[in-house]
């Protein structure tokens, strides 16, 4: 994810909704222009913070106010004694409003501006205020070619709001996208900065209110939230008299042959995280691992969805899916949740063949897909899951009337009518194998103890991201077992235990 600060606010914003705040800005009595300068100098003192030592500038504007906002930090830097070149792509005479403004007062201050050409020299530190959040498509020319040759310069670059080609909405690439260090966004968060491939392009991020009134502000709808330590759902604290049969019992269900190690993680997760009781119905060859590995849980050997049918009646939370497979063992037993009113969190093999049509899942449970399953429950590709991210989410939870975790980079939680919440937290030590399946069993012990649903799995992916977070320090090579620990850590810091 990209490198952020705990302080950034909560609120996520589409690129419409913070051009609509700013109009609600400028109509409260604070000139456009005058945003601008507060931009500009927001940036400035961003490029000084981080390259205080370059002492040479070069601008690429485009023809927007984000071209605006270059224009005046290149006056700046000039006045400042900095090395400066602006090069205009585009012609800078068409520049209108704010932008013209802002374009008279660099001339004015001695900027010299050049027409962009590609044997133009780039210099020092790179401002990218090229196409900021108003892009719509894949990025033309000239632009892509100016934004392939200034990721090929190795510089370090600074974008203005949003790296140039990158979708202020979603996350995606359209075509080509400035590869930024530094990525200083204004007025309002975007949500397509924390999604996605996003990570990749945004560097650093750092946020400028450019002094907006707080008033005006909360008055603006946000497409999301980002999840914080201060916005997260708590576990009631236990009374001292608290028995096992009062924290839930959940039942992990899966484990086919050759898949045993999925479900033993389900269920050592659930058992970490709280549940007063955990069984997991598997393959009767797993059971002599299962009761070594973790003897705290009930395991049981099933061999048709009968037994199951007896076990489940005493569980109160289901977890289906981890190593399930797609056999006939695997059918029979999901066919059998599928029958259940306990509250359920499906993944992995329970959400294929949920995509396959061969069972219906019971509304107000839980869905974790990765995009390549969430591509499946959609009937879409992958592809079209990662470039709208937020979409895909909210189109699942409302098509399978289910709290929908769709797992990766900015993880992000909806719910069927519409609610959406971010995770910016977790690190790449955490792409591998079983991951899944320990949020998975988390997600049901905190439904176990008494959280909704979406609840538990608000406060499951953050301490599931929060925990591989921790775990990074340590290196790659993170086993998801590992994660157990953090996570048990974690919660007792976030939700005390005992009264």
């Amino acid at each position: 994810m990209p490198h952020s600060p705990d302080n950034l606010p909560l609120a996520l914003y589409s690129a419409a909704q913070v051009r609509e705040l700013d109009a609600r800005l400028i109509a409260a009595g604070t000139p456009g222009f005058e945003l601008m300068r507060r931009a500009a100098h927001a940036i400035w003192r961003a490029l000084r913070r981080r390259w205080p030592e370059a002492g040479a500038l070069t601008v690429l504007a485009g023809r927007g106010n984000n071209a605006g906002d270059g224009y005046l930090v290149a006056a700046l830097a000039l006045r400042a004694g900095w090395r400066v070149t602006l090069l205009a792509v585009g012609d800078a005479e068409q520049l209108q409003g704010d932008a013209a403004l802002a374009r008279d007062e660099a001339l004015a201050a001695g900027v010299a501006v050049q027409a962009w050409t590609e044997c133009a020299a780039l210099d020092g530190v790179v401002v990218d205020a090229l196409l900021g959040t108003g892009l719509h498509g894949v990025v033309r020319e000239p632009y892509a070619q100016v934004i392939r040759l200034l990721n090929a310069s190795g510089l370090p670059v600074l974008a203005v709001d949003v790296p140039s080609g990158l979708c202020a909405d979603s996350g995606q690439v359209l075509g080509v996208a400035v590869r930024a260090q530094l990525t200083l966004t204004l007025i309002g968060l975007k949500l397509g900065l924390f999604t996605g491939v996003a990570a990749d392009w945004v560097g650093e991020l750092q946020f400028d209110d450019l002094q907006a009134d707080p008033q005006l502000v909360i008055q603006q709808a946000c497409m999301a939230q980002r999840l914080a330590g201060g916005n997260l759902p708590c576990l009631p604290r236990r009374s001292r008299s608290v028995h096992k049969g009062q924290l839930g019992h959940v039942l992990v269900v899966g484990g086919e042959r050759g898949f045993a190690g999925a479900a033993l993680l389900a269920a050592q997760s659930a058992l970490r995280s709280g549940a007063g009781m955990v069984s997991l119905a598997t393959r009767a060859e797993h059971l002599a691992a299962a009761q070594a590995r973790i003897p705290e849980v009930m395991s049981v050997g099933l061999a048709s969805a009968n037994q199951l049918l007896a076990l489940g009646q005493s569980a109160t939370v289901w977890v289906v899916g981890p190593g399930l497979g797609q056999g006939a063992w695997g059918r029979s037993l999901l066919s059998v949740a599928a029958i259940s009113a306990a509250p359920q969190v499906w993944d992995a093999d329970a959400l294929n063949m949920l995509a396959a049509g061969a069972v219906d899942m019971p509304s107000n449970g839980v869905i974790t897909p990765h995009p390549g399953e969430a591509a499946r429950l959609l009937g879409i590709t992958s592809a079209e899951v990662q470039a709208d991210r937020p979409s895909a989410a909210r189109a699942l939870a409302q098509r399978y009337q289910a709290v929908c975790v769709l797992k990766g980079a900015g993880s992000l939680i909806a719910d069927p009518a519409g609610q959406l919440l971010l995770c910016d937290r977790g690190h790449p030590v955490m792409a591998g194998a079983g991951l899944g399946d320990v949020l998975a069993g988390l997600i049901g012990a905190l439904l176990a103890q008494g959280l909704p649903a979406f609840a538990a799995a608000t406060l499951g992916v953050w301490l599931h991201a929060s925990a591989g977070e921790r775990l990074a320090e340590q290196g790659c090579g993170l086993a998801a077992s590992d994660l157990c620990a953090a996570i048990r850590q974690l919660l007792q810091e976030q939700s005390v235990c005992l009264k």
